[in-house]
């Protein structure tokens, strides 16, 4: 048994109290990350407690002593997700019978604020995630007014837990320039053993109409405003332009409000929808490219799903890419906001065979090696350290009441 191992055998466990407005079986990177870590801590013995909104598929389901049950409404102009109802009197019963030693809140709605003020009147100790960046995506949808209001009320609610845990240097680094205190990194993990180059699949690329050789340019997320997917319909256009010789084709996976427009920009494009699981690495480890444009992911869980199943991944030198890929080794990236430098590092992955097959071959054995039980262990970590705060730590916190 590995020395890190036995050590977590004998560290003490403690009781946690995981808040969100998201979770598995709903698809989205901070459903993903949140149901590895408490699937991780729970299998290191920890007690969680998990308050989220009831979703569609909970039917009768009721609430007990490992989960919490709110109302949740859906998201303006974000059908799919849902913000939990402000549930400040139900908390502090709960926690009252059934007082946990630190809160870990990832999402900041009115399900979140009343958490940080149920544990603030309780005195029991707080981290935070910084999963999303709903402060960028108000100018995609029409509210770009609110964006500064938005970003002061972030910095108001993470500057009262113990910590803020960002998933990337990037996203740490900009956070810091606008004035959010307490910031550690928590990076995200990727199963490589689900998200394999072994799983491709000849049948499932004839479906889509190619052959063995042509190539399969895939992108993987929400069809939505705020990933950038003009960028991604342009993109496709001048590679086949620059690129004649070869049969190229687009692989939509995912759903969401810009569904309708894209198949009517993308007619000859295909659209799989919703996949999970071992269908969704078998889609993954059945492309070739990996596309993705978008400018607002804290992370981007998708990057390292693409290194792991083998793919050529092109993206924007932030977030995940900037963290995991070496241009020109195990991937292409382009400068932010560089759209011409984009789809030019796309274009060299198609310039020469041997070009692609070296950077998926690279990717595969970077990807192979982003597992979550060292993910898991550092957020332990942070939450333990949140048990003992020091007086540093709690200076300038204020009230949020």
């Amino acid at each position: 048994m590995a020395a890190a191992d036995t050590a977590a055998m004998h560290a003490p466990t403690f009781s946690i109290a995981l808040i969100t407005e998201t979770f598995p079986p709903e698809i989205n990177g901070v459903a993903t990350t949140l149901g590895r870590l408490v699937d991780g801590l729970r299998a290191r013995g920890h007690r969680l407690q998990l308050v989220r909104p009831r979703q569609s598929s909970d039917d009768g389901r009721k609430s007990d002593d490992q989960l919490l049950l709110t109302r949740g409404w859906s998201l303006p102009g974000y059908p799919g997700l849902q913000w939990g109802q402000s549930s400040l009197h139900k908390l502090l019963r709960r926690w009252k019978r059934q007082r946990p030693d630190v809160l870990y809140i990832s999402t900041e709605g009115p399900l979140g604020l009343s958490s940080l003020r149920a544990a603030r009147r309780l005195q029991i100790p707080v981290v935070s995630g910084f999963h999303t960046n709903f402060q960028q995506y108000t100018g995609h949808y029409g509210i770009a007014l609110l964006t500064r209001a938005l970003t002061n009320y972030l910095r108001w609610f993470h500057n009262r837990s113990q910590m803020t845990l960002v998933p990337s240097t990037s996203q740490l680094i900009e956070l810091q320039r606008r004035g959010f205190e307490r910031l550690e990194l928590l990076a995200r993990g990727v199963d490589g053993q689900l998200f394999h180059p072994a799983k491709r699949c000849n049948e499932l690329r004839l479906s889509w109409g190619l052959a063995e050789s042509d190539i399969a340019i895939l992108h993987v997320g929400r069809l939505a405003a705020e990933k950038n997917l003009a960028l991604l319909v342009k993109s496709f256009r001048i590679l086949q332009q620059a690129h004649p010789q070869q049969r190229l084709k687009l692989i939509l996976v995912g759903d969401g409000p810009q569904r309708a427009s894209l198949q009517q920009q993308l007619p000859e494009a295909v659209f799989c929808g919703l996949q999970r699981g071992e269908a969704l690495a078998t889609h993954y480890a059945s492309g070739d490219l990996f596309v993705f444009p978008s400018l607002s992911e804290t992370f981007g869980n998708v990057v390292l799903e693409a290194l792991a199943s083998g793919l050529g991944v092109v993206a924007f030198d932030r977030a995940a890419a900037a963290q995991h890929i070496r241009h020109g080794h195990n991937g292409v990236l382009a400068a932010t906001e560089d759209q011409q430098g984009f789809i030019e590092a796309a274009s060299w992955l198609l310039e020469e065979p041997e070009n692609l097959r070296r950077v998926r071959l690279n990717a595969r054995q970077h990807g192979a090696r982003q597992g979550w039980p060292a993910i898991v262990e550092l957020f332990e970590q942070h939450l333990r350290n949140a048990l003992t705060p020091t007086l540093d730590g709690l200076r300038g916190q204020g009230t949020a009441r």
